[in-house]
């Protein structure tokens, strides 16, 4: 029945991080022992004081449709915190709330892009931006860093990507899946780039912007010059675990936010109602809790980093934010396990799946073929067991 079906879809790739979490559900059902890390979840719940905000919107009858561009209560309360934390000088008419920061992302590349258009994107980049630029019309452009630099891609190569179809840049900080931070100077020396070339406009996906360990974390709009060039996306997935509401924003120039309400009005309206009163909330009581789960996740990034730097052909990067470590595998090409040679990262993960049941991304889904993501929103316990079962593995190839 393919032939039915559209060709937007057809030739869409599938999510490799959902594949491999329901690759890990499937073997879980078969009575397997998997240690799953391939997901991008924080593995703490809601605050409570969080839930209880949402179940007092709940009794007072906050169940119904939302406006377009989300609660006014939440537009103004995040462009509070924009002007506060961030620096960056926007009103509650430049936000739009949407059902998660990827239908924010997603509907900035179908307000603006047009095909072929070009969207310049830092690799490693999140699984999604791909597809989503494609879906859109666009072409993405990508520029890559590698763990030598802990990943960061240089101005000299943005400005070399740059061509008269570039209409966007995109990257994340900190990023998924490398949990890079691009501290001051990386961001001036991009922004130098881009205010030569004011009709550009960069999509900072600032989506774990609590989850930073020893870098301050800069918005790249506060930047001199830079806020009528930058659309901002965040939300509340990450920094607060609420990655089951669906809650995330924008904020961006007044045309632009103007031109995402319409196509949200068109496809989902508002985000859901009492999420939405949760997360005025959390942005104004609960940034202390969200900085809780960030040491928490400082510890086992440590203790992920020592434990995979004993395994012999592990290439190990350090990161400064997120949750995620992005090793390079490549030393290990040409080894086998009883038969099966790892020729790539998608082979090293296939592999440690299939014979010590603990569940990784390849680093192919993220633009990086010879790396694979380790998510450490996990226990001690639990990344303790994985990494030994990996280090195993690792020590029996030939």
């Amino acid at each position: 029945m393919k032939h039915l079906l559209s060709d937007r879809v057809v030739n869409m790739a599938e999510s490799e991080t959902l594949k491999m979490a329901q690759m890990a559900r499937d073997l879980k059902a078969l009575g397997h022992d998997v240690i799953s890390l391939s997901l991008g979840e924080p593995d703490f719940d809601t605050p409570e004081s969080i839930k209880a905000a949402a179940w007092e919107a709940l009794k007072a009858g906050i169940t119904k449709y939302t406006p377009v561009p989300g609660l006014p209560e939440l537009r103004e309360a995040i462009a509070q915190k924009l002007r506060e934390e961030n620096k960056l000088n926007y009103v509650s008419s430049q936000i739009v709330v949407s059902n998660g920061a990827k239908q924010s992302i997603s509907n900035i590349c179908q307000a603006m892009l047009n095909p072929g258009d070009e969207v310049i994107v830092f690799a490693p980049y999140w699984v999604s931006y791909f597809e989503i630029i494609k879906l859109a019309g666009g072409t993405p452009v990508i520029i890559s860093g590698d763990i030598e630099t802990e990943y960061k891609v240089t101005a000299r190569q943005l400005k070399n990507a740059i061509t008269d179809k570039t209409k966007l840049v995109l990257f994340s900080s900190p990023c998924n899946p490398t949990g890079t931070v691009f501290n001051r100077e990386d961001l001036e020396s991009y922004a130098e780039v881009l205010r030569k070339h004011p009709d550009i406009y960069i999509i900072s996906d600032e989506i774990y912007e609590y989850i930073v360990f020893g870098e301050e974390h800069i918005s790249i709009g506060s930047l001199e010059g830079m806020i009528d060039q930058t659309i901002t996306v965040n939300g509340f997935s990450k920094s607060y675990s609420m990655t089951g509401w669906r809650l995330g924003y924008m904020a961006a120039p007044d045309f632009i936010a103007k031109a995402c309400i319409k196509i949200q009005g068109q496809f989902t309206s508002g985000a859901n109602s009492f999420s939405q009163k949760a997360g005025v909330y959390a942005i104004q009581h609960g940034k202390a809790e969200a900085l809780v789960m960030r040491d928490a996740f400082a510890r086992r990034r440590d203790l992920v980093i020592r434990l995979l730097e004993e395994i012999p052909g592990i290439k190990v990067n350090h990161p400064e934010g997120a949750f995620y470590v992005f090793p390079d595998v490549s030393a290990l090409y040409g080894k086998s396990s009883e038969g099966t040679v790892i020729k790539t990262a998608d082979d090293f993960c296939d592999l440690l799946m299939s014979k010590a049941y603990v569940g990784l991304v390849a680093g192919s889904a993220f633009g990086a073929p010879d790396c694979f993501r380790l998510s450490y929103a996990a226990s001690d316990a639990q990344l303790i067991e994985a990494i030994s079962r990996m280090k195993r593995m690792v020590e029996g190839l030939r």
